[in-house]
């Protein structure tokens, strides 16, 4: 059965592939992982060599150089349409929470102003 396509990316998935706009290897990804997020984001060896067998066997990465001791891996493009799926669908949840913060400030301020 052929793996499903992935729909939406995880936080550590989402900022591999950032870091992934330049070709990389394994320990490189993980320092620019955290570099990006502050340190709020770790990604352990297990877990990035997992991810990028999964998105090297989707296409979503390619491996750009193995010397035999490291392998070097940068996005495809189908990994930046994957990227940009991502990155607009966060916009949309950011916007979402903005309009629902708005709506509850109104009400509430609205029921203040009752006697």
């Amino acid at each position: 059965m052929a793996r499903e396509q992935l729909q939406n990316l995880t936080e550590p998935m989402y900022y591999v592939l950032l870091a992934l706009l330049q070709p990389r290897h394994g320990y490189e990804i993980m320092q620019r992982v955290a570099t990006l997020t502050d340190d709020r984001v770790k990604i352990g060896a297990g877990t990035l060599y997992g991810l990028l067998s999964r998105f090297h066997d989707d296409e979503i990465v390619q491996l750009v150089s193995d010397d035999g001791r490291r392998k070097t891996y940068h996005i495809s493009e189908l990994g930046r349409g994957l990227l940009q799926k991502e990155y607009l669908r966060l916009q949309d949840a950011s916007r979402v929470y903005t309009s629902c913060m708005a709506e509850a400030y109104r009400e509430r301020s609205k029921n203040d102003d009752k006697p």
